[in-house]
């Protein structure tokens, strides 16, 4: 389960047992009923407000396959695959092509972080 979905579950969770503490209560005056409703939508919208500022986990991760091959020569960089920064997510890198460099050159085939 993803933080976004226990964030929204325990947000749904506390909304109902708030109300069900709310219904049983003796319900006297219209102002009572108009306090229970705030506090509810107050509570949504803290749990809505903190889910929807979760990242996604699926558009943060790095999916690489099916690269061809990669030629250097000198000081440049051969890379097959994926070079860079490491992402907040899972890094898949499947069927990868040749990385070849000579020289002073760099092949990279698969993953390698900067």
């Amino acid at each position: 389960m993803t933080m976004k979905r226990v964030v929204l579950a325990g947000t749904c969770v506390v909304v109902a047992v708030l109300g069900w503490v709310f219904a049983v209560s003796q319900w006297e005056t219209a102002s009572r009923i108009a306090t229970v409703a705030s506090a509810l939508a107050g509570v949504a919208a803290v749990g809505i407000g903190i889910w929807a500022a979760l990242p996604d986990a699926s558009s943060s991760g790095i999916v690489v396959h099916d690269t061809g091959t990669a030629k250097t020569a000198g000081a440049g960089n051969a890379v097959s695959g994926y070079h860079g920064s490491r992402p907040r997510g899972p890094v898949t890198v499947e069927r990868t092509g040749d990385a070849d460099a000579t020289g002073d050159g760099n092949a990279v085939s698969g993953y390698s972080e900067k």
